[in-house]
């Protein structure tokens, strides 16, 4: 039974993080600054709620560190998907998440106490598949569409003209070309896979370090549920002081869309539960299986977003190569599960 539930806690974590970012498909967000506080936002309160119900014990200051990083890192999420689109740029992003994972867990980096595997070999060839899919995806094509809003008017701005009602093209990311616009989708993906994947670094740090009776983490809790709410207060609390920079930056004009209020809190809500499934699913089957399955799977997920709902990548070519990376990714995330086996 705990493998069952296990297994099922990482099939609702893959799902839900492959479909937190779909809501910026589905409406207009500007660059993206309100929509990623809103979120944020949302998955504060989620925290907060969660905290509540299973009654966790208060985590050491130190966990906010990941949720600064994770904030960091989720700045990128609506311009990688303006430049490349959903599915593509969360393919990079996972398996950029894949590898950073692996890396500070197998050989104990920032820190962390590194893990023996059982099959190294087939460890390494997990890693480098990972590694060959983030190349392949180098050379895929996609065709991103913007979407199309009605309702684009700033709430918080005042005595504004029609003239200067922002549009979807206020955004900076379309000021670039189309070569421009890919080359930075493929750097922001790149740059947020890795700051995503060391956004839970902090938390497994101080767990690594809670029997050092020299450690000022001694003593602190092994349960990943405790950490949830520092690390959630973290992020709340990093996108509001980017946001309030983003505004002092706009003479105090931040470009607010209504219609992106309700899908940021919705894109937060799907985080907060794919977070606490992987975290079940961390205590009944451990993080050596199912980090690589939550991250190879919820690339997979956004990739079939992309490709078959939003119809991103088109051309014989280009779904070939999209084809080819999705399966690599896969076959290495099987194979670093099969190495710890």
């Amino acid at each position: 039974m705990d493998e069952i539930f296990g297994f099922l806690s990482c099939l609702a974590a893959v799902v839900l993080y492959g479909s937190y970012i779909v809501p910026v498909k589905m409406v207009d967000t500007g660059d993206g600054m309100f929509f990623q506080w809103t979120s944020c936002a949302s998955i504060w309160v989620m925290s907060f709620v969660g905290d509540i119900l299973f009654c966790s014990t208060k985590a050491p200051p130190t966990a906010m560190i990941g949720g600064v990083i994770w904030a960091t890192g989720n700045i990128g999420s609506v311009p990688m998907v303006k430049c490349i689109g959903l599915g593509l740029g969360m393919l990079f992003w996972a398996s950029n998440v894949l590898l950073v994972g692996w890396a500070s867990s197998r050989f104990g980096l920032f820190g962390l106490y590194p893990e023996d595997v059982p099959k190294p070999l087939l460890n390494y060839c997990g890693a480098g598949l990972c590694l060959l899919s983030a190349f392949i995806l180098f050379f895929v094509k996609s065709d991103v569409q913007q979407p199309m809003s009605s309702e684009t008017t700033p709430i918080l701005i005042e005595e504004r003209s029609l003239s200067d009602i922002p549009r979807p093209s206020d955004s900076w990311v379309d000021t670039f070309s189309q070569k421009t616009k890919r080359q930075l989708g493929c750097f922001i993906a790149v740059v947020s896979g890795l700051l995503f994947g060391c956004s839970f670094v902090p938390m497994l740090y101080i767990k690594h370090h809670t029997s050092n009776n020299s450690s000022v983490f001694t003593g602190s809790s092994q349960i990943d549920f405790d950490y949830c709410f520092a690390q959630s207060s973290g992020i709340f609390l990093t996108s509001t002081v980017y946001f309030f920079i983003y505004c002092v930056a706009m003479k105090n004009k931040p470009r607010i869309y209504p219609r992106a209020i309700l899908p940021g809190f919705l894109a937060g809500l799907m985080w907060s539960i794919a977070t606490y499934c992987w975290l079940l699913a961390n205590y009944f089957l451990g993080p050596v299986l199912t980090f690589p399955i939550v991250t190879a799977g919820y690339g997979l997920v956004a990739a079939l977003w992309g490709s078959v709902v939003f119809k991103e990548v088109k051309g014989f070519g280009n779904e070939l190569l999209f084809a080819l990376a999705s399966c690599v990714v896969l076959a290495g995330a099987l194979l670093t599960v099969f190495s710890a086996i």
